[in-house]
């Protein structure tokens, strides 16, 4: 088996790591999926790194269990970033053409993409992603592809991402003590949406909703473009503090009711049906499952409103064609996709991971469409950088670019 038809995917969530091993094949559009595996995360809060020690016994002991089902050793993998450090804005690059005849080249290309760069990002922060959005041809605005016009001047838009660089620094330590070496960081959601949110949705407008557990990370696609990025800093677990507050019991039992009894559709439950804390390792009480439902719907209510208030700051609350497709391991909860629909004014789905084959059931869960997503972009960059400000260690600038290249061509419609 080649080594460059394999590509791993790492997610590093606060409360969950998981890791895919995808392989492609000859001919064969649709990746397939070696081997998954997922373990809990210690030393990992709201998407940063709280102790390395711990971070890295976590990551190692999910990185074995998928070496065990695939037989092959995980050498290096496309790695995850998140938290709420993580910080988005607009940029616009203008370079005037080289050529004499006007025709625009590649290297004019990547000179406006590094124009775009020159931003004057905050103290102790460095670019993660320059996702270019429309190119400008003298003055013909909302070019795609440019190469091979003419003109005179190229000019780009483009959204940049950016990480705090501790932040950043931390998690590679943390990845590079347990041997695997790092083929390119990339963000959660921008990942999650590869593997959940087809082109047509993108191109239409699309909202990638990643409900993690202490972090909601939005991504919003117009004409194939990234038009909004914003993570959030609540999620799953909230809602299981917020049934231990309410119920007065642990965050343990908290988090099986939610797991096993949980909706946020109160008006589907009977006032009559109970659960009993004792089957879930609490008291011998008796409690009202409407009760649950309705603290749980509280705290959904809440986080739907902070995403509507994001795309109301866009002018697209209620106006994405394709809606919104809600993953993450939260994603799973009852009930989730009738508040959004209510709430958001638009269509919901749960996003599962698209266009894969595989013999493991566990990968059809939206839970696994970040590390899935990763070790997509580790197949189509060949690991030699997507959309990505390289650092230093990790390749050279001329990988980043003809990986970015691809990228890019594969969001065209």
């Amino acid at each position: 088996m080649a080594k460059t038809e394999i590509s791993t995917g790492l997610d590093i969530g606060s409360s969950t790591i998981r890791v895919a091993v995808v392989q492609r094949q000859p001919g064969v559009e649709q990746l397939h999926v070696l081997g998954a595996a997922e373990g809990p995360a210690e030393g990992i809060s709201k998407g940063t790194i709280t102790s390395i020690e711990d971070a890295v016994s976590s990551i190692s002991a999910t990185l074995e269990k998928v070496e065990r089902m695939t037989g092959i050793p995980v050498e290096d993998a496309t790695v995850s970033i998140n938290g709420t450090h993580i910080t988005s804005m607009e940029s616009h690059g203008i370079v005037a053409v080289a050529k004499a005849d006007g025709e625009i080249k590649q290297n004019d290309v990547d000179r406006v993409v590094e124009a775009a760069q020159a931003v004057a990002a905050p103290p102790n922060y460095e670019i993660l992603h320059v996702i270019p959005r429309a190119f400008t041809v003298d003055n013909q605005h909302g070019v795609k592809d440019p190469i091979g016009m003419s003109a005179m001047r190229l000019e780009v838009d483009a959204q940049i991402i950016e990480g705090q660089t501790g932040q950043i620094k931390n998690l590679q330590k943390a990845i590079y003590r347990t041997g695997v070496s790092i083929n390119d960081m990339v963000l959660s959601v921008l990942a999650s949406s590869l593997a959940s949110a087809s082109k047509r949705q993108k191109e239409l407008g699309v909202a990638v909703l990643n409900l993690g557990a202490t972090t909601t990370s939005l991504m919003v696609f117009e004409e194939g473009d990234v038009l909004h990025t914003k993570i959030l800093p609540v999620g799953a677990s909230h809602i299981t503090n917020d049934i231990a507050i309410g119920l007065r019991v642990s965050i343990d039992v908290a988090e099986k009711v939610k797991l096993e009894f949980g909706t946020a559709a109160p008006g589907e439950i009977s006032k009559h049906d109970e659960i009993n804390l004792k089957d879930v390792g609490g008291d011998d009480v008796a409690i009202s499952r409407k009760h649950v439902a309705e603290i749980i719907e509280a705290r959904v209510e809440e986080i739907i409103k902070m995403v509507d208030r994001e795309l109301q700051q866009i002018d697209r609350s209620g106006l994405l064609p394709a809606g919104v497709i809600v993953t993450g391991g939260g994603a799973k909860l009852p009930g989730l996709v009738e508040i959004g629909k209510r709430d958001f004014r638009l269509p919901v789905t749960v996003g599962f991971p698209l266009g894969y084959t595989s013999a493991i059931d566990k990968i059809q869960d939206p839970g696994f469409t970040t590390a899935l997503g990763l070790a997509s972009w580790g197949s189509e960059t060949g690991g030699s950088g997507g959309l990505l400000k390289k650092l230093p260690a990790l390749g050279s600038v001329n990988d980043t670019v003809d990986g970015m290249r691809r990228w890019f061509k594969s969001l065209l419609p």
